[in-house]
């Protein structure tokens, strides 16, 4: 993955304007106005990016929002927390999804 997977696409991000301007535009306001404050604070918010780029496994958002969840103001403890909700509730749907194999189980009469 080392190769597939290169640090300098995170500062690059911005240069996917070049196929389409209009829609990066658009795609970039909604993002900014996403994370502004608002009912959840932008702390919050990058610990919910945090936890969920964990879940996606996304090595460009995990660089991103680990440093956004730091400079926003979380710490260690809230952010490690953060990433051990996504992986329960990653490893709850794994395991609920066992119901369909134990439905499949059941019609073969087993």
């Amino acid at each position: 993955m080392a190769d597939y997977y290169k640090h300098d696409h995170l500062a690059r991000f911005g240069d996917i304007k070049v196929g389409n301007p209009d829609l990066a535009k658009k795609f970039f306001d909604w993002y900014g106005a996403t994370f502004a404050d608002g009912a959840l604070s932008k702390r919050e918010k990058n610990l919910i990016a945090l936890a969920v780029s964990h879940a996606l496994q996304c090595p460009y958002c995990i660089d991103a929002y680990t440093s956004a969840s730091l400079e926003s103001g979380s710490d260690i403890e809230e952010m490690t927390e953060a990433v051990h909700v996504a992986a329960a509730i990653r490893g709850g749907a794994a395991l609920v999804h066992g119901l369909q194999m134990l439905e499949q189980v059941e019609k073969a009469g087993m």
